[in-house]
Protein backbone atom coordinates (compact mmCIF):
# COMPACT_ATOMS: atom_id res chain seq x y z
CA UNK A 1 0.00 0.00 0.00
CA UNK A 2 1.15 3.60 -0.14
CA UNK A 3 2.51 4.91 2.91
CA UNK A 4 0.95 8.17 4.36
CA UNK A 5 4.24 9.43 5.57
CA UNK A 6 5.75 9.63 2.01
CA UNK A 7 2.89 9.87 -0.44
CA UNK A 8 -0.14 12.15 0.90
CA UNK A 9 -2.98 12.20 -2.30
CA UNK A 10 -3.22 15.81 -4.01
CA UNK A 11 -7.20 15.77 -3.87
CA UNK A 12 -10.23 13.83 -3.22
CA UNK A 13 -11.85 12.35 -6.00
CA UNK A 14 -15.12 11.09 -6.71
CA UNK A 15 -16.38 8.79 -8.78
CA UNK A 16 -18.35 10.64 -11.15
CA UNK A 17 -15.19 12.80 -11.45
CA UNK A 18 -12.97 9.28 -11.90
CA UNK A 19 -15.55 8.68 -15.09
CA UNK A 20 -14.90 11.94 -16.77
CA UNK A 21 -10.89 11.83 -16.41
CA UNK A 22 -10.65 7.94 -17.70
CA UNK A 23 -13.30 7.54 -20.22
CA UNK A 24 -14.55 4.98 -18.09
CA UNK A 25 -18.41 3.58 -17.74
CA UNK A 26 -19.63 3.57 -14.07
CA UNK A 27 -22.50 0.75 -13.88
CA UNK A 28 -24.29 2.65 -11.14
CA UNK A 29 -24.66 6.10 -11.76
CA UNK A 30 -26.33 6.64 -8.33
CA UNK A 31 -22.53 5.81 -6.36
CA UNK A 32 -21.12 8.70 -8.91
CA UNK A 33 -20.43 10.94 -5.54
CA UNK A 34 -18.92 8.32 -3.66
CA UNK A 35 -15.70 9.76 -2.86
CA UNK A 36 -13.07 8.14 -3.09
CA UNK A 37 -10.23 7.64 -0.38
CA UNK A 38 -6.86 6.31 -1.81
CA UNK A 39 -5.85 3.88 -4.62
CA UNK A 40 -4.07 -0.04 -3.81
CA UNK A 41 -3.79 -3.27 -5.15
CA UNK A 42 -6.62 -5.81 -5.55
CA UNK A 43 -4.88 -8.13 -3.69
CA UNK A 44 -4.93 -5.53 -0.72
CA UNK A 45 -7.72 -2.90 -0.68
CA UNK A 46 -9.39 -1.21 1.34
CA UNK A 47 -12.84 -0.14 2.09
CA UNK A 48 -12.30 3.25 0.92
CA UNK A 49 -10.00 2.36 -1.88
CA UNK A 50 -10.01 1.90 -5.69
CA UNK A 51 -8.54 -0.73 -7.11
CA UNK A 52 -7.94 -2.14 -10.96
CA UNK A 53 -8.37 -5.22 -12.50
CA UNK A 54 -6.75 -6.36 -15.79
CA UNK A 55 -6.63 -9.68 -17.97
CA UNK A 56 -8.13 -13.15 -17.42
CA UNK A 57 -5.58 -14.23 -15.23
CA UNK A 58 -6.26 -11.43 -12.54
CA UNK A 59 -10.04 -11.94 -12.60
CA UNK A 60 -9.72 -14.88 -9.44
CA UNK A 61 -8.87 -11.45 -7.51
CA UNK A 62 -12.35 -10.08 -7.91
CA UNK A 63 -14.26 -12.10 -6.00
CA UNK A 64 -12.62 -11.78 -2.75
CA UNK A 65 -11.73 -7.87 -3.17
CA UNK A 66 -12.50 -5.14 -0.67
CA UNK A 67 -12.71 -1.69 -2.10
CA UNK A 68 -14.95 0.89 -3.05
CA UNK A 69 -14.84 0.83 -6.31
CA UNK A 70 -12.89 -1.28 -8.55
CA UNK A 71 -11.87 -0.52 -12.75
CA UNK A 72 -11.97 -3.44 -14.73
CA UNK A 73 -12.89 -4.58 -18.46
CA UNK A 74 -16.35 -5.93 -19.21
CA UNK A 75 -15.52 -9.01 -19.08
CA UNK A 76 -14.92 -9.15 -15.56
CA UNK A 77 -17.70 -7.26 -14.38
CA UNK A 78 -19.94 -10.57 -13.34
CA UNK A 79 -16.97 -11.66 -11.07
CA UNK A 80 -16.88 -8.09 -8.59
CA UNK A 81 -18.77 -8.01 -5.53
CA UNK A 82 -21.86 -6.60 -5.27
CA UNK A 83 -21.11 -3.95 -3.17
CA UNK A 84 -18.43 -2.71 -5.08
CA UNK A 85 -18.59 -0.18 -7.52
CA UNK A 86 -18.39 -0.85 -11.35
CA UNK A 87 -16.06 1.19 -13.55
CA UNK A 88 -15.67 -0.79 -16.60
CA UNK A 89 -12.86 0.59 -19.55
CA UNK A 90 -10.83 -0.86 -21.85
CA UNK A 91 -7.96 -0.36 -20.74
CA UNK A 92 -8.17 -0.54 -16.58
CA UNK A 93 -4.16 -0.36 -15.51
CA UNK A 94 -3.91 2.81 -17.92
CA UNK A 95 -6.71 4.54 -16.57
CA UNK A 96 -5.64 3.32 -12.71
CA UNK A 97 -2.26 4.47 -13.95
CA UNK A 98 -3.77 8.00 -14.96
CA UNK A 99 -5.08 8.31 -11.70
CA UNK A 100 -2.14 7.60 -9.64
CA UNK A 101 -0.57 10.77 -11.95
CA UNK A 102 -2.85 12.69 -11.03
CA UNK A 103 -3.38 12.19 -7.25
CA UNK A 104 0.30 11.32 -6.70
CA UNK A 105 2.59 14.02 -9.10
CA UNK A 106 5.20 13.70 -6.49
CA UNK A 107 5.62 10.05 -7.68
CA UNK A 108 6.36 10.98 -11.16
CA UNK A 109 8.92 13.48 -11.02
CA UNK A 110 11.83 13.24 -7.70
CA UNK A 111 11.87 16.24 -4.87
CA UNK A 112 14.71 17.46 -3.52
CA UNK A 113 16.05 15.49 -0.80
CA UNK A 114 16.80 18.38 1.26
CA UNK A 115 13.41 20.43 1.05
CA UNK A 116 15.84 23.48 -0.15
CA UNK A 117 15.19 25.53 -2.75
CA UNK A 118 17.30 27.78 -4.31
CA UNK A 119 21.49 27.30 -4.33
CA UNK A 120 22.17 25.79 -1.20
CA UNK A 121 25.23 28.08 0.39
CA UNK A 122 26.59 24.59 1.04
CA UNK A 123 26.84 23.96 -2.65
CA UNK A 124 29.78 25.31 -5.15
CA UNK A 125 28.63 27.22 -7.89
CA UNK A 126 31.43 28.29 -10.29
CA UNK A 127 31.19 31.87 -10.95
CA UNK A 128 31.07 31.49 -14.76
CA UNK A 129 28.26 28.91 -14.64
CA UNK A 130 24.87 29.59 -16.35
CA UNK A 131 22.51 29.27 -13.76
CA UNK A 132 18.28 30.07 -15.02
CA UNK A 133 16.02 31.26 -12.25
CA UNK A 134 14.45 28.34 -10.39
CA UNK A 135 16.83 25.87 -10.55
CA UNK A 136 17.68 23.96 -6.97
CA UNK A 137 21.21 22.74 -6.06
CA UNK A 138 20.88 20.95 -2.81
CA UNK A 139 23.89 20.53 -0.28
CA UNK A 140 27.50 19.17 -1.60
CA UNK A 141 26.62 19.66 -5.02
CA UNK A 142 29.61 21.03 -7.31
CA UNK A 143 28.55 23.15 -10.56
CA UNK A 144 32.02 23.29 -12.80
CA UNK A 145 32.79 26.27 -14.79
CA UNK A 146 30.49 26.96 -17.88
CA UNK A 147 27.92 24.42 -17.09
CA UNK A 148 24.55 25.72 -17.79
CA UNK A 149 21.56 24.51 -15.46
CA UNK A 150 17.72 25.02 -17.04
CA UNK A 151 15.16 26.73 -15.45
CA UNK A 152 13.18 24.47 -12.84
CA UNK A 153 15.98 21.74 -12.81
CA UNK A 154 16.84 19.99 -9.47
CA UNK A 155 20.10 18.59 -8.77
CA UNK A 156 20.24 16.38 -5.58
CA UNK A 157 22.99 16.48 -3.01
CA UNK A 158 26.57 15.95 -3.94
CA UNK A 159 26.20 15.58 -7.60
CA UNK A 160 28.35 16.80 -10.12
CA UNK A 161 27.80 18.64 -13.28
CA UNK A 162 31.38 19.31 -14.62
CA UNK A 163 32.63 21.83 -16.58
CA UNK A 164 30.49 22.77 -20.07
CA UNK A 165 27.77 20.24 -19.56
CA UNK A 166 24.36 21.86 -20.39
CA UNK A 167 20.81 20.30 -18.56
CA UNK A 168 17.59 21.43 -19.96
CA UNK A 169 14.52 22.66 -18.39
CA UNK A 170 13.01 20.71 -15.57
CA UNK A 171 15.39 17.87 -15.53
CA UNK A 172 16.41 15.67 -12.09
CA UNK A 173 19.80 15.34 -11.59
CA UNK A 174 20.16 12.82 -8.41
CA UNK A 175 22.53 12.49 -5.26
CA UNK A 176 25.71 10.93 -6.31
CA UNK A 177 24.92 11.42 -9.86
CA UNK A 178 28.51 12.54 -12.54
CA UNK A 179 27.68 14.34 -15.56
CA UNK A 180 30.46 15.15 -17.36
CA UNK A 181 30.85 15.85 -21.52
CA UNK A 182 26.92 15.53 -21.86
CA UNK A 183 24.38 17.35 -23.15
CA UNK A 184 21.14 16.71 -21.59
CA UNK A 185 17.68 18.12 -23.06
CA UNK A 186 14.60 18.97 -21.20
CA UNK A 187 12.32 17.22 -18.44
CA UNK A 188 15.10 14.56 -18.33
CA UNK A 189 15.14 12.10 -15.04
CA UNK A 190 18.53 10.76 -13.80
CA UNK A 191 18.26 8.97 -10.44
CA UNK A 192 20.73 8.85 -7.78
CA UNK A 193 24.24 7.58 -8.55
CA UNK A 194 24.03 7.27 -12.63
CA UNK A 195 27.62 8.03 -13.93
CA UNK A 196 27.07 10.15 -17.36
CA UNK A 197 29.80 11.05 -19.51
CA UNK A 198 33.05 9.06 -17.86
CA UNK A 199 35.74 7.21 -20.03
CA UNK A 200 35.18 4.86 -22.57
CA UNK A 201 36.38 1.26 -22.47
CA UNK A 202 38.85 1.78 -24.77
CA UNK A 203 42.37 0.15 -24.97
CA UNK A 204 44.61 -1.33 -27.72
CA UNK A 205 47.64 -3.65 -27.26
CA UNK A 206 51.14 -1.98 -27.06
CA UNK A 207 54.81 -3.00 -27.39
CA UNK A 208 54.56 -2.54 -23.50
CA UNK A 209 50.76 -4.00 -22.53
CA UNK A 210 47.73 -1.90 -23.02
CA UNK A 211 47.56 1.50 -24.51
CA UNK A 212 44.21 3.83 -23.77
CA UNK A 213 42.73 4.90 -26.70
CA UNK A 214 41.13 8.70 -26.26
CA UNK A 215 37.66 9.10 -25.41
CA UNK A 216 37.10 12.67 -26.68
CA UNK A 217 33.10 12.28 -27.66
CA UNK A 218 30.54 13.51 -25.86
CA UNK A 219 26.93 12.06 -24.35
CA UNK A 220 23.67 13.20 -25.76
CA UNK A 221 20.57 12.81 -23.88
CA UNK A 222 17.31 14.12 -25.58
CA UNK A 223 14.35 14.99 -24.05
CA UNK A 224 12.08 13.12 -22.03
CA UNK A 225 14.81 10.47 -21.14
CA UNK A 226 14.55 8.57 -17.92
CA UNK A 227 17.96 6.78 -16.73
CA UNK A 228 17.76 4.23 -13.13
CA UNK A 229 20.15 4.49 -10.08
CA UNK A 230 23.90 3.25 -11.11
CA UNK A 231 23.38 2.91 -14.30
CA UNK A 232 26.53 4.35 -16.59
CA UNK A 233 26.63 6.07 -19.74
CA UNK A 234 30.24 6.16 -21.53
CA UNK A 235 30.96 9.03 -23.33
CA UNK A 236 32.01 8.29 -27.44
CA UNK A 237 35.60 7.82 -28.36
CA UNK A 238 35.15 10.06 -31.24
CA UNK A 239 31.73 10.65 -31.99
CA UNK A 240 28.62 10.72 -29.45
CA UNK A 241 27.19 8.59 -27.32
CA UNK A 242 22.95 9.15 -28.06
CA UNK A 243 20.11 8.42 -26.13
CA UNK A 244 16.69 9.09 -27.93
CA UNK A 245 13.27 11.23 -27.12
CA UNK A 246 11.69 9.51 -24.55
CA UNK A 247 14.11 6.24 -23.80
CA UNK A 248 13.10 4.52 -20.89
CA UNK A 249 16.38 2.72 -18.72
CA UNK A 250 15.85 0.94 -15.78
CA UNK A 251 18.59 0.71 -12.82
CA UNK A 252 22.17 -0.95 -13.09
CA UNK A 253 22.46 -0.80 -17.19
CA UNK A 254 25.79 -0.52 -18.72
CA UNK A 255 26.10 1.91 -22.14
CA UNK A 256 29.41 1.60 -24.27
CA UNK A 257 30.77 4.61 -26.13
CA UNK A 258 29.53 5.27 -29.39
CA UNK A 259 26.33 3.44 -28.98
CA UNK A 260 22.87 5.32 -30.04
CA UNK A 261 19.97 4.73 -29.06
CA UNK A 262 16.71 5.50 -30.82
CA UNK A 263 13.06 7.27 -29.55
CA UNK A 264 10.56 5.74 -26.64
CA UNK A 265 13.00 2.78 -26.53
CA UNK A 266 12.79 0.64 -22.83
CA UNK A 267 15.85 -1.15 -21.71
CA UNK A 268 15.22 -3.06 -18.39
CA UNK A 269 17.74 -3.80 -15.74
CA UNK A 270 21.41 -5.18 -16.22
CA UNK A 271 21.61 -4.92 -19.74
CA UNK A 272 24.63 -4.46 -21.40
CA UNK A 273 25.04 -2.92 -24.54
CA UNK A 274 28.70 -2.92 -25.72
CA UNK A 275 30.54 -0.28 -28.04
CA UNK A 276 28.95 1.41 -31.19
CA UNK A 277 25.99 -0.38 -31.13
CA UNK A 278 22.83 1.17 -32.80
CA UNK A 279 19.53 0.43 -31.24
CA UNK A 280 16.17 0.93 -33.22
CA UNK A 281 13.08 3.51 -32.49
CA UNK A 282 11.02 1.58 -29.76
CA UNK A 283 13.24 -1.35 -28.96
CA UNK A 284 12.12 -2.82 -26.18
CA UNK A 285 15.13 -4.95 -24.07
CA UNK A 286 14.68 -7.50 -21.23
CA UNK A 287 16.58 -7.63 -17.93
CA UNK A 288 19.82 -9.03 -18.55
CA UNK A 289 20.47 -8.77 -22.21
CA UNK A 290 23.88 -8.70 -23.32
CA UNK A 291 24.58 -6.75 -26.82
CA UNK A 292 28.14 -7.68 -28.62
CA UNK A 293 29.74 -4.12 -30.52
CA UNK A 294 28.77 -3.05 -33.72
CA UNK A 295 25.28 -4.63 -33.94
CA UNK A 296 22.48 -3.20 -35.42
CA UNK A 297 18.97 -3.64 -33.62
CA UNK A 298 15.89 -2.56 -35.77
CA UNK A 299 13.24 -0.53 -34.75
CA UNK A 300 10.58 -2.41 -32.95
CA UNK A 301 12.25 -5.02 -32.02
CA UNK A 302 12.22 -6.79 -28.77
CA UNK A 303 14.74 -8.97 -26.95
CA UNK A 304 14.00 -11.32 -24.29
CA UNK A 305 15.38 -10.97 -20.36
CA UNK A 306 18.75 -13.23 -20.40
CA UNK A 307 19.43 -13.19 -24.06
CA UNK A 308 22.67 -12.74 -25.58
CA UNK A 309 22.68 -10.74 -28.91
CA UNK A 310 25.61 -12.03 -31.40
CA UNK A 311 24.06 -10.79 -34.59
CA UNK A 312 21.75 -7.69 -35.80
CA UNK A 313 18.25 -8.51 -35.37
CA UNK A 314 15.64 -7.10 -38.10
CA UNK A 315 13.25 -4.27 -37.11
CA UNK A 316 9.70 -5.46 -35.60
CA UNK A 317 11.59 -9.56 -34.58
CA UNK A 318 11.62 -10.99 -31.60
CA UNK A 319 14.54 -12.78 -30.01
CA UNK A 320 15.47 -14.88 -27.79
CA UNK A 321 18.37 -17.06 -26.00
CA UNK A 322 21.83 -16.94 -26.06
CA UNK A 323 23.12 -16.94 -28.37
CA UNK A 324 19.72 -14.72 -29.25
CA UNK A 325 17.85 -15.83 -32.36
CA UNK A 326 13.76 -15.69 -33.70
CA UNK A 327 11.79 -16.61 -30.65
CA UNK A 328 10.04 -19.48 -32.05
CA UNK A 329 12.96 -21.25 -33.10
CA UNK A 330 14.29 -20.43 -29.84
CA UNK A 331 11.78 -22.48 -28.51
CA UNK A 332 11.62 -25.08 -31.06
CA UNK A 333 15.08 -25.68 -30.27
CA UNK A 334 14.34 -25.64 -26.13
CA UNK A 335 11.20 -28.16 -26.90
CA UNK A 336 13.53 -30.27 -28.95
CA UNK A 337 15.94 -30.42 -26.19
CA UNK A 338 13.32 -31.08 -23.42
CA UNK A 339 12.14 -34.07 -26.20
CA UNK A 340 15.64 -35.50 -26.25
CA UNK A 341 16.03 -35.33 -22.68
CA UNK A 342 12.65 -36.80 -21.47
CA UNK A 343 12.83 -39.73 -24.48
CA UNK A 344 16.58 -41.11 -22.81
CA UNK A 345 15.34 -40.85 -19.20
CA UNK A 346 11.91 -42.89 -20.68
CA UNK A 347 14.13 -45.49 -22.14
CA UNK A 348 16.40 -46.49 -19.06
Amino acid sequence: MTEPKFFVPSRRLELGEIASLTGARLLDESKAGLVIGRIAAASEGGEDALVFVEGKKNASLLSSVRAAAVICDEESVSDVPPNVAILVCRRPQAAFAQLARLLFPQGIRPQPVTGESGISPRAFVSSDALIEEGVIIEAGAVIGPRAAIGQGTIIGPNAVVAEGCSIGRECYIGSQCTIQYALIGDRVIIHPGAQIGQDGFGFLPGPTGLEKNPQIGRVIIQNDVEIGANTTVDRGALTDTIIGEGTKIDNLVQIAHNVRIGRSCVIAGNCGISGSVVVGDMVMMGGRVGIADHITIGDRAQIAAGSGVMNDIPAGEKWAGSPAQPIRQAFREIAALRSLVEGKRKGK
